[in-house]
């Protein structure tokens, strides 16, 4: 399951560096992949396991999604990620690659404006989310020059729960 995982992530990012897609070829048969595998080893159980897996990281990433800070094929892999870590390590890695994301939205910000323009970006952003109750697109008030690719965080994420690193204990 590491080995697929490993392949799964490495051809996201390739794939979502080179054309800001993660595609679907890649991610329904990693889904599919993961809960046929679980339930082939442990059963009924494994089979749970692997649905309630990609439920956990659909449903997190979701809710990303619907609110516009990333993309659907993001959805879609943190759904096949789910699938073969199961449902705690999906939510782990989702919090971690959400961690990830935010240090490379930064990096991105501070590498195209510089620190104080991006520090001053950040700061009129929050007052702006705060003055209309969140009812303003943080991507308007910020006018990114650029897309950020999640791919690269989500398999950031997950890979180091997989090298046994887990930053919110056990």
């Amino acid at each position: 399951m590491v080995l697929a995982l490993t392949a799964l992530l490495a051809t996201a990012i390739v794939t979502d560096l080179r054309s800001s897609r993660i595609p679907n070829w890649l991610t329904v048969p990693a889904m599919i992949f993961g809960i046929a595998a679980h339930g082939w080893h442990h059963g009924l159980h494994g089979l749970l396991f692997g649905i309630f897996g990609l439920c956990s990281g659909l449903g997190l990433f979701l809710l990303l999604h619907l609110a516009g800070c990333i993309g659907a094929g993001d959805v879609k892999l943190m759904a096949a990620v789910g699938a073969m870590v199961g449902p705690q390590d999906a939510l782990l890695s989702a919090l971690l690659a959400m961690m990830f994301g935010g240090l490379y939205a930064l990096g991105a910000m501070i590498h195209q404006w510089g620190f104080v323009s991006a520090m001053s970006r950040l700061g009129s952003l929050v007052e702006v989310l705060a003055l209309t109750r969140g009812r303003t697109s943080w991507r308007q008030e910020l006018r990114l020059p650029f897309r950020l690719r999640y791919g690269l965080p989500i398999a950031g994420g997950t890979l180091l729960l997989q090298l046994g690193i887990r930053p919110f204990g056990e």
